[in-house]
């Protein structure tokens, strides 16, 4: 139960208080989606190329090699308390020169114990009256992507997000919020160049609370009983430049690099500053005739302060493998959600179905 609560107040913060600017707002979009992209560090924004770039970076969307695709994924965090799931699904349209998509991502707590009401008006204790509740945060993506490229494999793609962000806490509160995502690719040969901007025209998020769940309690404890208010999440910016190359007719490899901008004041990364911080990852992944599918990634470089005051640096590794078969595929990825010494690795699948050969 005290995991469940404590994962619960990180999910809550607007809950407890006036949000207003927060430099974490709406963190759970920056987790990710696919297994691909875990494995390598989410350093994608360049090479995704299927329907998961709905999320990485929507001008991605015009390299899909079918159609249409669906992928769904499922991961779970600290011992399975929390929930994090995805679903997506695009396809061409306008004569193969669009695509049009839409994901459905979900992070939640289920099952939270309610005991406010645990001890009725005459002292007495009485586990009936507890009750449990959910935490959860969803965004809904809507994308939008046309190919400018030739057909000399060099050229310009580009496309947009429109995101619907509903969080709730229960019957206690919920959150409705709107932003735009655009993004970028160039294909140059070997070279493919990317830039996403994500939440661009600032994402509000208006919170609405129910007076009438908070019961006379939380006053008689101290408890701050919070008012509708409004929380923004700042835009951020992601270059991405990456690179692929056959090394032999079996087998190719490919290499990406990735530098995050946030706009919201000094945070933990390799270069920390205020207003903007980077945050860099990279990732690599080796295949076999484009069938089987090896990955490894570095990310979340933070400096920490260990008790003697000496200084140093934490990263996060991942590790990935990707399987193809026919118009099915298969990605695991294990990351870790800390560090390398904390030992909270996730184990994260998803899969990929294909609809119809495009070429």
């Amino acid at each position: 139960m005290i995991k469940r609560l404590s994962v619960f107040l990180l999910l809550g913060l607007p809950f407890f208080g006036q949000a207003q600017t927060r430099k974490y707002s709406n963190e759970f979009l920056q987790i990710g989606v696919g297994s691909r992209a875990f494995g390598m560090a989410g350093s994608v924004v360049a090479s995704a190329d299927d329907v998961t770039s709905g999320y990485w970076n929507p001008a991605g969307l015009t390299e899909m090699r079918t159609n249409a695709q669906a992928s769904l994924m499922h991961s779970e965090y600290f011992s399975g308390i929390a929930k994090y799931d995805y679903a997506g699904f695009a396809t061409f349209v306008a004569d193969n020169t669009a695509v049009v998509g839409a994901s459905l991502i979900r992070f939640g707590v289920d099952d939270i114990p309610d005991t406010s009401e645990l001890i009725d008006a005459d002292g007495n204790i009485n586990y009936n009256r507890v009750k449990s509740f959910s935490a959860a945060d969803y965004a809904f993506l809507f994308s939008y992507a046309r190919n400018k490229r030739k057909e000399d494999n060099k050229g310009l793609s580009y496309g947009a997000n429109v995101k619907i962000i509903h969080r709730k806490v229960g019957e206690y509160g919920k959150s409705w919020g709107f932003g735009i995502d655009v993004g970028a690719r160039y294909k140059l040969n070997k070279f493919t160049f990317a830039a996403v901007g994500r939440d661009i025209t600032t994402t509000f998020n208006a919170w609405s609370y129910n007076p009438d769940k908070f019961s006379s309690i939380y006053t008689a404890t101290g408890n701050d009983i919070p008012k509708n208010s409004t929380e923004t999440t700042m835009p951020r910016l992601i270059l991405g430049t990456a690179y692929e190359t056959d090394i032999t007719e079996k087998f190719g490899i490919l290499g990406e690099v990735n530098l995050n901008l946030t706009t919201d004041g000094k945070r933990n990364v390799l270069i920390a500053a205020d207003p903007v911080s980077m945050d860099p990852t990279v990732g690599i992944e080796a295949n076999f005739k484009k069938l089987i599918f090896v990955r490894s990634g570095l990310g979340n470089i933070q400096k920490t302060t260990d008790f003697d005051g000496s200084q140093s640096y934490t990263f996060q590794p991942n590790l990935g493998l990707g399987i193809k078969i026919k118009n099915f595929s298969l990605d695991y990825a294990l990351t870790n959600i800390g560090n390398q010494d904390d030992g909270l690795y996730s184990n994260v699948f998803s899969i990929r179905l294909d609809f119809d050969k495009k070429h």
